[in-house]
């Protein structure tokens, strides 16, 4: 099973009924997988912050839901995950690609990798890093571990998770 059928199933294992995706292109494949799955409505979203207002309509409504985004944005999502998520103590999975690091091509992507680990830890969101494809072994007790502690929790994917850019 490949990463992205493995993420789909481990949602759909920890019983995620909703994702929402902003795109990318090192996620397109697991975007295209979520799109493709029949146990999990997928809405696309136009910003980060946008998507976790849907998260957290969803999981004020009984839905256990997921981000898949890019570390990029991680700065315009501050406000809704501390005064929303967290405030409510929300689980929320967020799937992040890890933008910025070595062998980045876009320069743009690489100042925000430099922030993107401080800004999680700065807001006590235990965050998870996956350099290879044998760490996707640990997805599903990371989606068990936010579940049972109402956390949000990052999981940053870089480009050598995903197999280049």
């Amino acid at each position: 099973m490949d990463v992205n059928d493995r993420i789909v199933a481990d949602l759909v294992k920890n019983k995620v009924e909703l994702v929402t995706t902003v795109p990318c292109k090192q996620l397109a494949g697991v975007i295209d997988k979520i799109e493709d799955s029949k146990d999990i409505y997928h809405i696309p979203s136009n910003k980060e912050d946008e998507g976790m207002g849907i998260c957290a309509g969803a999981i004020m409504g009984g839905k256990r839901s997921a981000i898949i985004m890019q570390n990029t944005a991680i700065g315009v999502t501050i406000n809704t995950l501390a005064t929303l998520i967290q405030y409510y103590r929300m689980p929320l999975p967020m799937l992040i690609s890890y933008r910025g690091e070595l062998g980045e091509p876009v320069a743009c992507q690489v100042e925000m990798a430099v922030h993107t680990k401080a800004l999680l830890a700065q807001m006590n969101i235990p965050t998870y890093h996956f350099h290879k494809e044998s760490d996707i072994e640990e997805f599903d007790k990371i989606l068990q571990y936010t579940f049972m502690c109402n956390k949000p929790v990052a999981i940053l994917t870089d480009a050598t998770f995903w197999k280049g850019y």
